[in-house]
């Protein structure tokens, strides 16, 4: 039967009585009426005072379910010592955890629901409205997120604080470097139900969906093209307005996107990462080596409506689309010639510009096209049948 006074000596934590007390604490020694054994078989207690001091009541005590103390061995695994005398004591505590299922705050356009609301919900309704409230000062992109602002400037500065540890690439964002690894494990957890294709991240792989339902929910105002993405859309505005912020270092050229921008720089430096396993040729691009591999597997999963005839890419599609609806929505400024590409239109306006910036290394001569430079160099290197030799080369 446990007293009074073993209820003011042990009470509690939280409650009035917080302190522990033993025989080698400075308060029994100096009550002669305080007596306190523990011993390795069990635990036996007479205290006949309560303590004088007692502790300000814990502002956790709300957190605390319950306090026992255990008549067991002081070195018991589980639960934890007293700092006087190390009995051991167990804490039941139950801390209240947000619930994270609980999204309360939906989307009144799309429906879709969010857990706060001045954060993610705001966030997300500027997808709806295309507000994007913070430009960079440097090229005058603007973002719907200050966050996403801070990562864009990174473009300009060159910063890559995210290092692969296995190959040195480094990256700008943290969820960059998580996906590149994934290049290295050959892990992709999303597979495409209906191509089978797979991918090494959950965004990616839900925007490939859409290339199947042929789901565009972001259209142009001024040309009526639609895109699968407010990212593309926002991007696309610059073939209207001519916008290309972001140049080439070392040829000068411009370009409308920085990843645009990146991929070019590899036609200088050489780097072709993506090499094809069927016959060997290498590419810049991850997107390109999957399109060439087509070209093996003879697969051309677009097909026309109209003519029945297929492509190997969603985009080719939809610009083949055009010569059926006449749709030439690229006009030049300079002659009012209209095209149904933006890139045929910018190889167009080099026409009234002179601009020749593929040359050839044998002879030098220059054109506005790297396709008329590739042609070009086939008569200084012609490749003929020979009867005898197979093929020579002259």
């Amino acid at each position: 039967m446990v007293t009074a006074a073993e209820e003011g000596e042990h009470s509690e934590p939280g409650g009035d009585g917080e302190q522990l007390l033993c025989d080698d604490s400075p308060q029994s020694e100096s009550t002669d009426e305080e007596s306190s054994k523990c011993e390795e078989s069990g635990l036996s207690e007479t205290v006949t005072s309560v303590p004088k001091k007692r502790k300000k009541r814990d502002r956790r005590q709300d957190d605390v379910e319950s306090w026992t103390v255990s008549e067991s061995p002081c070195n018991a695994a589980t639960g934890r010592e007293s700092d006087v005398c190390q009995k051991s004591i167990k804490r039941q505590a139950q801390r209240k955890k947000p619930n994270t299922d609980v999204k309360p705050y939906p989307c009144d356009t799309c429906g879709k629901s969010f857990r706060a609301r001045s954060t993610n919900l705001y966030d997300h309704m500027r997808t709806h409205t295309g507000e994007r409230p913070y430009p960079c000062d440097t090229c005058g992109k603007s973002f719907s997120r200050s966050s996403t602002l801070y990562i864009h400037m990174r473009t300009h500065t060159g910063e890559k604080p995210y290092h692969c540890d296995t190959c040195g690439k480094s990256f700008s964002q943290s969820s960059n470097l998580y996906i590149h690894k994934k290049t290295h494990t050959g892990e992709k957890l999303f597979a495409c139900d209906t191509c089978g294709k797979s991918f090494t991240d959950r965004s990616t792989w839900k925007y490939h969906l859409i290339t199947h339902t042929g789901e565009r929910p972001y259209p142009c105002d001024t040309c009526g093209k639609s895109f699968t993405r407010s990212s593309h859309l926002y991007i696309h505005m610059r073939t209207h307005t001519g916008e290309r912020p972001y140049p080439c270092d070392t040829c000068g050229k411009s370009f409308s996107s920085s990843s645009r921008l990146y991929i070019h720089r590899r036609i200088h430096t050489g780097e072709k990462l993506f090499t094809c396993e069927t016959c060997g040729k290498s590419f810049s691009r991850s997107s390109t080596l999957y399109i060439h591999k087509k070209t093996h597997t003879g697969e051309r999963p677009y097909t026309c409506d109209t003519c029945g005839k297929s492509f190997s890419r969603s985009s080719h599609l939809y610009i083949h689309k055009k010569t059926h609806t006449g749709e030439r929505p690229y006009t030049c400024d300079t002659c009012g010639k209209s095209f149904s590409r933006s890139s045929t239109l910018y190889i167009h306006k080099k026409t009234h510009t002179g601009e020749r910036p593929y040359t050839c290394d044998t002879c030098g001569k220059s054109f506005s096209q790297k396709s008329s430079l590739m042609c070009h160099k086939k008569t200084h290197t012609s490749l003929i049948y020979c009867n005898n030799m197979g093929i020579e080369q002259l």
